[in-house]
């Protein structure tokens, strides 16, 4: 059963009335199919009108919606030949982070990624996206292979942010954040990060400092929570709306700040709706953004990476 946000009701209801009409037509045979046509024109009206005008907040709710593509469905969409690779080589393995070899339209490539889980039990196997020190000194263990061996890095983020718990601040967190992102800024080969759902803080930095940097349309990516931010700033995260608003925290306004290179249009909806395409898109946008490094030598790599960090945030919003 389809998961509805809560801006979404005039849609469940019109999709209800479609299951309604299905379930007659089962059981008294009636044709009912010009009516479901009607009903279908109604609901892609709604969802251009309801997904035309989305504010900050709800854009929040559609990065976090549930059925919302996962790292495992790109793995599984993008990519052929993967090889699970695990381990920090130091103290554990961190589920919430996928890593691996690779191939993307052939090409060999390292794969590293932050999953939330698809259920209950796989979410907190996963510690829902929050990536614990071990996470990240993988994903630096990953890199610094995929960089001796001279492939591409292709990163995916989909995290509230790093994991805050007592455990990971004991074993280093901030420290092990802080060396994924000098992994990132010191990797010798094109690295392309993409925002797929939520991009949560220097939990999402330390996988997403990349040379390009993509971005789901409807994916967001800020320096703290919208209900972070309200708590610190209104004591309440009852106003994590007006947070949302202030943090400019959409695809658009990544664009505009030259946060972005890239932004991929979802399907109708949003991503959720039709993942398949959206994978698809996905898949053509980060090729092209390979593509425009492909002949980049290691120094232009990290020379272009290190100008486009310091020259970030020097675009101004309208």
């Amino acid at each position: 059963m389809r998961h509805f946000l809560d801006f979404e009701k005039p849609i469940a209801a019109l999709e209800g009335k479609i299951e309604e009409l299905r379930h007659l037509h089962n059981t008294d045979g009636l044709d009912i199919a010009e009516e479901i046509g009607k009903l279908q024109l109604r609901i892609e009206k709604e969802l251009a009108q309801t997904y035309r005008k989305l504010g900050p907040w709800e854009k929040v709710q559609v990065a976090r919606h549930p059925e919302r593509p996962k790292m495992q469905q790109i793995i599984d969409g993008l990519f052929t030949e993967f090889t699970l690779l695990t381990g920090d080589r130091n103290y554990s393995e961190d589920h919430a982070i996928i890593g691996g070899l690779a191939r993307f339209k052939g090409m060999p490539v390292m794969v590293i990624g932050t999953e939330k889980g698809t259920n209950t039990q796989d979410r907190i196997k996963r510690n829902f996206g929050m990536v614990r020190p071990e996470g990240y000194r993988k994903a630096i263990r990953l890199m610094e292979m995929a960089g001796k061996f001279g492939l591409p890095v292709l990163t995916f983020v989909d995290t509230a942010g790093a994991y805050p718990g007592r455990g990971a601040e004991e074993r280093g967190q901030a420290e092990a954040i802080a060396r994924a992102i000098q992994a990132c800024l010191n990797l010798p080969t094109p690295l392309i990060s993409t925002i797929i759902g939520e991009g949560g803080s220097g939990g999402a930095i330390a996988l997403a400092t990349g040379n390009r940097v993509v971005m789901l349309e409807h994916a967001v990516y800020s320096v703290i929570s919208p209900e972070g931010c309200a708590s610190i700033l209104w004591r309440s995260a009852e106003h994590a709306k007006t947070a949302a608003e202030a943090l400019r925290i959409t695809a658009q306004d990544m664009s505009k700040l030259g946060v972005t290179d890239a932004v991929v249009e979802e399907p109708l909806g949003g991503a959720h709706r039709d993942i398949t395409l959206t994978l698809q898109r996905l898949s053509d946008t980060i090729s092209e953004q390979l593509s425009s490094l492909s002949q980049m030598q290691s120094d232009s790599l990290k020379l272009d990476r290190r100008e486009k960090y310091i020259a970030m945030g020097s675009k101004g919003l309208s």
